[in-house]
């Protein structure tokens, strides 16, 4: 049962901070918002994922596939101080929700786990918040299933990072389970209970010599960027707590280190020093303000996330970075739009609870903003604030063709298609002209999976799901001069067209080139343009089925009647020379390549080359990955038709990790048994 306090103002005086939880694919961060929760009163029990009764993960699409597919919001008090928790999604196909939240956040907690095959997804996480500045701490979950040392753990994470991972913390053991720990900063022991709070305990000898060790290797770190404690570490001097303090926290909050913590988020091990540490260390609101607005503004509201709920309408999750706002209130969008609020909202699991104001720092729900997208900036004021801190959109990876099951919901699907769109910027709708698909872009299966169900359950709809058809084309390699006569007579005005018409090939990419060389008038000059209207209608679909292209084609003769002669007579002479011209030119088969760059560890490189290949793919090389330490980047050239599902394998190659990117660059001629199978596939038959 949950505890609401309305999220009125905290009694400590200090404005709420927003805490990010993001990590790995099943590190732990639902069930450390749980143990949070439960620690703070705010839930009388702590619900288990396994059990499906959690505060986050609330959605039908979550609860079925037992991972986090969404944003959750909890706020929380511990001590007089309040906390607007954001437990984010770990799969790299949900990162676009990751992204949103961070711009609203002050700090973000990282939980891993001694898990080897999690660190280059761990490294894309820490990557994004390197990436944009932004305070954190790792928090090593599931410690009571680790056997190995915390410091060897700690190396093998630490690839991950670009600033060390600093210990704040070693366990006690006891039989080979972690049964407490010392903290480094404070000096003292304290042992683990079943989901309840810690107590200290005395340090046994061997316990204070680890002790001593661990905390002169964490201030060797510190000390790199104070010169007064390495002038103290130097000379044996023994540095007051308040100087570690201090230390710790700015070189936290600057970026420069990543303090560690352990513990179990589902046995409520490690909880109660986490959220001592959140109280004192993470940084107010102004210090975000600072990083993200370039001039002081009176009143600033970012959006980081919209909702469409099912009864309440659209609501547009804010994060107040300056400034206070009611119910009712007028704000700018941007600095130009107005919109005014209706309804102010708390935000808990699945819960909208109303409130009558928000002030700086609150995390808040703003309802129907109907014009207010992700990203934007809301004022009380009409001047025009700066754009703030947002991550750059994912590309998509992998497409669906959708459309509605039944005629008559065309128009609710592309309604509720633009409303997922609106929620999830990483998920976009796109329409392919030349093939006439509709397109749900993501960023892999499981990303296009939820979209789906969300249609069904949320929506109500039934869609039909295929692969995207390829847009291939056709060009010619032989040239030929071919005449279109047309010519009805059915009583009063007939029709007369007549031209010539001379075809020839062009260049790879030079498209369709139109002219004429008509002489003393056996085209009339205003039919030309009928002529070419019919030429490019026929080039549309060409004897293999598709588009025709690189092509020129020239108006050479023709005859006209002065009577029957019209616009649309020429039009259709035009269209008949083309399709009786195209056949004796050797039509061959165009698909589109595109030049793709892969990135994956450097681990699984061979493997990424091997997989390229076998889709006919042609290596351009590899590289390391700028910036990125353990990772390659390969390119390649490759047919679009083998890039439609290529993100199951490489995801499957690399443990979920790599992506790749995809330009157009040329279209190539394709013969013999794949362009038969490039034909079967489109229902096309060979010429």
């Amino acid at each position: 049962m949950a505890n609401t306090n309305n999220g009125q103002a905290n009694s400590s005086g200090r404005e709420p901070r927003c805490v990010a939880l993001v990590g790995p694919f099943g590190s732990g961060k639902t069930s450390l918002l749980e143990a949070i929760l439960a620690r703070t009163s705010k839930v009388d029990r702590q619900g288990k994922v396994s059990d499906g009764n959690t505060i986050g993960d609330g959605s039908a699409e979550a609860r079925a596939h037992g991972m986090s597919v969404e944003l959750n919001f909890a706020d929380v008090e511990y001590l007089g101080d309040r906390f607007n928790f954001i437990d984010c999604p770990g799969s790299v196909e949900f990162l676009g929700e990751m992204d949103s939240a961070l711009s609203g956040a002050d700090l973000a907690v990282v939980v891993a786990e001694d898990d080897e095959r999690k660190v280059p997804a761990l490294q894309l996480i820490l990557k994004a918040l390197e990436a944009r500045a932004i305070p954190r701490v790792l928090f090593l979950n599931k410690i009571d299933k680790s056997t190995r040392r915390v410091r060897d753990v700690l190396n093998l994470l630490q690839p991950a990072s670009s600033v060390p991972l600093v210990l704040r913390q070693i366990p006690i053991w006891e039989d080979g389970q972690a049964t407490g720990f010392i903290d480094l900063a404070l000096e003292r022991a304290h042992v683990y209970h079943e989901r309840e709070p810690s107590t200290e305990i005395d340090m046994s000898d061997d316990d204070r010599a680890r002790e001593h060790e661990a905390r002169f290797t964490m201030l060797e770190h510190l000390a790199d960027h104070d010169d007064d404690l390495m002038e103290a570490l130097l000379e044996d001097i023994a540095p007051d707590r308040e100087t570690v303090f201090a230390d710790l926290v700015a070189e936290m909050q600057d970026g420069l280190i990543c303090p560690v913590f352990f513990g179990s988020g589902e046995h409520g091990n490690g909880v109660t020093r986490l959220l001592k540490a959140l109280r004192h260390e993470v940084p107010s609101v102004d210090r975000l303000k600072a990083r993200l607005l370039d001039a002081a503004a009176e009143s600033a509201i970012q959006v980081i996330k919209t909702l469409h709920t099912q009864h309440g309408g659209k609501v547009s999750v804010a994060r107040v970075l300056s400034g206070a706002l009611a119910d009712n209130d007028s704000l700018y969008v941007n600095g130009t739009t107005e919109a005014k609020v209706s309804g102010l909202f708390s935000l808990f699991g699945q819960q909208l609870n109303k409130i009558s104001k928000a002030s700086e720092g609150d995390l808040v729900g703003l309802g129907r903003l109907e014009d207010v997208q992700t990203g934007d900036v809301l004022s009380l004021q009409g001047s025009k604030l700066p754009a703030l801190d947002t991550a750059d959109t994912r590309r998509p990876v992998l497409a669906t063709a959708i459309e509605a099951g039944q005629r008559k919901d065309e128009v609710r699907l592309s309604a509720a298609l633009s409303k997922l769109a609106e929620e999830d910027g990483s998920l976009t709708v796109a329409q392919n002209q030349i093939t006439a698909e509709t397109l749900l872009c993501g960023q892999g299966e499981m990303h296009l999976r939820v979209a789906q169900e969300r249609l069904s359950g949320k929506y109500g709809l039934d869609v039909a799901v295929h692969a995207p058809h390829v847009p291939y084309s056709e060009t010619i390699r032989g040239s030929t001069t071919a005449r279109g006569r047309h010519k009805k007579q059915s009583g009063g005005h007939g029709q007369f067209g007549d031209v010539v018409l001379e075809i020839s090939p062009l260049p790879r990419g030079e498209g369709i080139q139109f002219t004429d060389r008509i002489t003393g008038g056996v085209v009339p000059k205003q039919y030309i343009a009928s002529v070419k209207e019919g030429v490019l209608e026929a080039l549309g679909q060409g004897p293999l089925g598709f588009p025709v292209v690189d092509l020129s084609v020239c108006l050479v003769d023709g005859s006209y009647h002065s009577v029957d002669s019209s616009d649309q007579a020429f039009k259709m002479a035009g269209i008949l020379a083309i399709r009786e011209g195209l056949s004796d030119c050797k039509p061959v088969l165009l698909e589109p390549i595109h030049k793709v760059v892969v990135a994956c560890p450097s681990d699984a490189t061979a493997r990424i080359n091997a997989i390229v290949s076998a889709r006919r793919g042609q290596l351009l090389g590899f590289d390391a990955r700028p910036g990125w330490s353990g990772w390659d980047e390969v390119q390649a050239l490759m047919p679009e038709a083998e890039i439609g599902d290529l993100i199951v394998e490489l995801r499957s190659a690399t443990a979920g990790v790599a992506s790749y990117t995809a330009e157009f660059d040329h279209m190539a001629e394709l013969s013999g048994k794949a362009a038969d199978q490039a034909l079967q596939r489109s229902g096309k038959q060979a010429a």
